[in-house]
């Protein structure tokens, strides 16, 4: 390569990885939108039973998240729709629904972590699962070293079937973490956390970023007809 050139294109290069940066993790939005200008929201892949769903399955709102355990405003998000359960949710009427979206291009664990969490659902259920995610979270950042003690704490009994699940991720795991990252991209996210506020007959409502407990609530009582 020419020596003229070697300055210019390591310029260029630094670009593309400081512009993937603040695209995937620039400070989230707060105005709620029916369109996130890329992708469709309508693309969204339909709630089913193998979702990881909080509240009630039949609740007529719910909130579709697209999560990294990496990512800090997801660890703010989190605490949000864990309250968000807990006081909205309580009547049934909001179940809040977690999916994979690994981060990646600038998280480094990101990936492990989807996989450690998938295999502590595999291995232990449901239970276990939303306890880890939240350990997850209040630990953040974990290190793949910690996984074993964090599934423990989570109530993951069968150390061997976690750690067989982990080891082989790619085969037991990976696929449905790529597709759940890969529907992400297909209606517009394009950074963490990403939902989508789902009610019969109307328009999903995207959330993309940290909404607060407040900005959650207004949505979800707009949707139950509760205010204006």
């Amino acid at each position: 390569m020419h020596k003229s050139l070697v300055i210019p294109l390591a310029i260029f290069a630094g670009g593309v990885i400081v512009a993937a940066a603040v695209y995937f993790s620039a400070s989230p939005k707060q105005e709620p939108s029916t369109s996130s200008g890329q992708g469709n929201p309508a693309l969204v892949t339909p709630v089913g039973p193998t979702d990881h769903i909080l509240g009630n399955p039949a609740a007529p709102v719910q909130i579709v998240e697209y999560s990294d355990f990496s990512c800090a405003y997801c660890k703010a998000f989190n605490a949000t729709m864990h309250e968000i359960i807990a006081t909205e949710g309580a009547s049934g009427n909001v179940a809040w629904i977690l999916r994979e979206f690994p981060l990646t291009e600038i998280h480094p664990n990101a990936l492990q972590q989807a996989q450690a969490a998938e295999c502590v659902a595999k291995t232990s259920g449901e239970s276990a699962f939303w306890n880890f995610e939240n350990k997850l979270f209040q630990d953040q950042p974990v290190d793949p070293s910690h996984f074993g003690a964090l599934a423990e704490q989570a109530g993951v009994t069968d150390s061997i079937a976690f750690g067989d699940c982990l080891a082989n991720a790619s085969s037991t795991v990976g696929a449905r973490i790529m597709a759940q990252r890969q529907n992400a991209l297909a209606i517009g996210a394009r950074g963490t956390p990403y939902s989508l506020l789902l009610a019969p007959g109307k328009a999903p409502v995207v959330m993309d970023g940290a909404y607060s407990y407040a900005a959650v609530k207004q949505l979800v009582d707009q949707a139950l007809g509760q205010s204006n």
